[in-house]
């Protein structure tokens, strides 16, 4: 809408200045992806004690593993859920309203994660199937965060900061894959301290203690714990006001709730909303032909680069542990007892989210109003790309003895430009493009791609990093085309994503209803970068 044909409620909201409810709203929804990112990336700090306490082999010379197919699940299983949930909730978000079903989310995700650190069963198979059945659940909860905290965010921001607001809900993933990690450091250093064990290749069966089975338990639990202190507040929060204006068709409303949260006197224009909403513009579907007009190549776009960005992005995650290992700055199983090994893996990953996946989230906070999404875009998936080959190419250099810190810095760097990059821009851009009828639908399939690219990543970098040599492989699985092959696929992944950006709108600067044209006759240029 040009401000001249605007509601003065959504004229006030795009041009107010940065007030107390904007960090309140923030912190709100931002406490819902530090959960999110808690629960999803905190399973691969205990896959490895999993693998000990449910499937030791006696007589074996390392200590027992997951088997191929029931990592797979569970590692992947939260993403197969967090992908149904973006759908599921996004289409909700828009039919009910975002309020509503914000409170749902939260509930699901908090009952699931503490669900799923009571997995029971009498075998190790019934353990890891209920684990893995609540951690689906988990994922459902957790995928409708994605697209109603993005929705919510946008729909409350001005149009001036809107950006950094959307980008700092995103950026507390960050804090919670970092809080995931200081947790298990400070919960393993205790029960390493209070029950001494031997290494693996002294003692088999003493190095993995009884008490191990409660430490993934209580890590896992925990992660219900910071979305439960803000539950009260999800419920508090008003509807946003262009929900509550452009599709329930509420103008009076609308103007209430946001007199109250501006603190100014706001008209309720109904007459207008009622011309706006009934115009033909305003009201097709999804699935027409005026839509694939209008917003398919935006759709595309955001579609196309957040799924190859969890690719790449969710293999990296989710296998650090692994590429630790391999590069030797993680001991050899062995050499460490079941709780150690917990915390030497919690350790590395602690400091990746240190040195750069948080402070790449907040670059993006900070710059992303003023370089553009599509700059920002652009920068990260080019400069993943450049490193991701750096690391490939010279693989066999950085294992080397003396070399690991140079891959470990490298590996550092690629996760720093992702996050100040296309990690960030894939979840603010589908919240500020789409009308808002459609909004939180359209985030939820942009949102659902890219959980398929981590689907892909999570299941595939599992086989593709095996040994060539199938004696070297791990047990069960087949051989692969070895970690630095791997790498190389993952950096052709990036280098099209840097190609499918240029299908993605720049929305710096403009209202929503500039970016979605919900008060124009002719169709906005929506492909323009």
């Amino acid at each position: 809408m040009a401000s001249n044909g605007n509601l003065q409620v959504l004229n006030a909201l795009d041009g107010a200045k940065t007030q107390w409810y904007h960090f309140t709203a923030i912190i709100i929804a931002g406490m819902g992806f530090f959960t999110d990112a808690y629960d999803l990336f905190c399973i691969s700090l205990v896959t490895k004690m999993l693998g000990r306490i449910y499937y030791h082999k006696p007589g074996s010379l390392k200590p027992g593993s997951l088997p191929p197919d029931v990592s797979a699940a569970v590692n992947g299983v939260a993403l197969v859920g967090t992908l149904a949930g973006q759908l599921f909730f996004g289409w909700l978000g828009d039919k009910l309203g975002r309020k509503k079903v914000y409170g749902i989310t939260l509930m699901l995700m908090c009952l699931c994660s503490i669900a799923s650190g009571l997995s029971f069963g009498s075998n190790p198979k019934m353990v890891m199937a209920t684990l893995c059945f609540f951690r689906f659940w988990l994922g459902f909860g957790i995928g409708g965060d994605y697209p109603l905290s993005a929705t919510i965010m946008s729909e409350y921001s001005n149009k001036k900061t809107r950006g950094g607001f959307i980008a700092a809900v995103f950026a507390m993933q960050g804090f919670g894959i970092l809080g995931g990690g200081v947790f298990a450091i400070i919960l393993s250093s205790v029960f390493d301290s209070k029950f001494k064990a031997p290494a693996y290749e002294v003692d088999p069966i003493g190095s993995t203690v009884p008490e191990a089975d409660y430490v993934w338990r209580i890590i896992l639990m925990v992660g219900a714990l910071p979305a439960l202190l803000t539950y009260y507040w999800r419920l508090k929060m008003p509807e946003t006001a262009r929900y509550t204006a452009l599709v329930a068709k509420n103008a009076n409303q609308a103007a209430m709730d946001m007199s109250k949260v501006l603190q100014m006197e706001i008209e309720s224009e109904q007459h207008k909303v009622d011309t706006v909403v009934e115009k033909p513009s305003n009201s097709f579907g999804l699935f027409s032909k005026e839509f694939l007009r209008r917003h398919g190549k935006a759709l595309l776009g955001t579609t196309t680069t957040w799924f190859l960005l969890d690719i790449a992005y969710y293999s990296q995650n989710l296998f650090q542990k692994d590429i630790f290992s391999a590069i030797g700055w993680i001991p050899a199983a062995k050499k460490m007892n079941a709780i150690h090994e917990v915390y030497r893996i919690a350790r590395a990953q602690t400091l990746i989210a240190l040195c750069s996946t948080v402070p790449g989230y907040w670059f993006t906070v900070f710059l992303i109003d003023r370089m553009g999404r599509f700059k920002i875009q652009l920068l990260g998936f080019s400069m993943m790309t450049i490193f991701m080959f750096a690391l490939a190419f010279p693989y066999n250099h950085w294992i080397q003895p003396g070399n690991n810190i140079g891959f470990v810095v490298m590996y550092s760097l690629t996760f720093f430009f992702a996050n100040f990059g296309p990690n960030a821009t894939t979840f603010v851009v589908p919240a500020e493009i789409f009308p808002a009828r459609l909004r939180s639908t359209c985030h939820g399939i942009s949102a659902a791609s890219g959980k398929l690219g981590a689907i892909v990543g999570a299941f595939g970098f599992l086989y593709l990093a095996q040994n060539p040599d199938p004696a070297k492989a791990d047990a069960g699985y087949p051989a692969g085309i070895g970690v630095k092959n791997a790498l190389i696929v993952l950096g052709v992944i990036n280098f099209l994503g840097t190609l499918c950006t240029f299908l993605v709108p720049e929305s710096k600067g403009k209202s929503l209803e500039e970016m979605s044209g919900e008060n124009e006759e002719e169709p906005p240029k929506v492909g323009e970068v």
